[in-house]
C-alpha cells in the first residue's frame, strides 16, 4: 500500500473514531436514561440505547488506536444501516440520513480495508517490518 493510502486510512479511521466517541459520550452525559426512553418510543428495546452508547466510544476508541478496525467497520455499518432505515430515511436526504451515509461509506471501506500501517492492528498481528513499511 503506498504511504498516502495508509495515511488516508489513518484520518478515516482516526476521524470517524472521534465523532462516535462524541457521540457515544454525549449520549452517556445527556441521560442515557433518556435516550432508552426516546429508543423504546420508536419501537426498539431502551437496553439498546446501552449497547450502541458503548460501542460508539470503545468502538470510536479502537479505532483511534487502530484495533479491531474491520470487526468495529463492520458493526459500525449494522448501526448506521440501523440509524438511516429507523430514524433518518423519514427526515429525507438532507437533514435526514445524508450525514449517516457518509459515515456508513467510511465504516463499510474500514470493514473492507482493515487499518492498515500506523494501527495497533498491524503492529499486533503483523511482522514489525510490515507493520511500519
Amino acid at each position: 500500500m503506498a504511504n498516502k493510502e495508509a495515511i488516508g486510512t489513518l484520518l478515516l479511521r482516526v476521524v470517524l473514531g472521534v465523532i462516535f466517541i462524541g457521540h457515544g459520550s454525549d449520549k452517556f452525559l445527556g441521560g442515557i436514561e433518556n435516550i432508552a426512553g426516546w429508543f423504546a418510543s420508536i419501537g426498539l428495546p431502551g437496553f439498546l440505547a446501552y449497547i450502541v452508547a458503548g460501542l460508539e466510544v470503545v468502538g470510536g476508541a479502537a479505532l483511534i488506536l487502530g484495533l479491531g478496525t474491520r470487526v468495529f467497520g463492520g458493526l459500525f455499518v449494522l448501526l448506521l444501516l440501523g440509524a438511516i432505515l429507523k430514524v433518518q430515511l423519514a427526515a429525507g436526504f438532507i437533514g435526514g440520513y445524508a450525514y449517516d451515509l457518509a459515515l456508513l461509506a467510511i465504516s463499510a471501506y474500514l470493514l473492507l480495508t482493515g487499518s492498515k500501517r500506523y494501527s495497533l492492528d498491524s503492529i499486533l498481528f503483523k511482522s514489525k517490518k510490515e507493520a511500519f513499511n
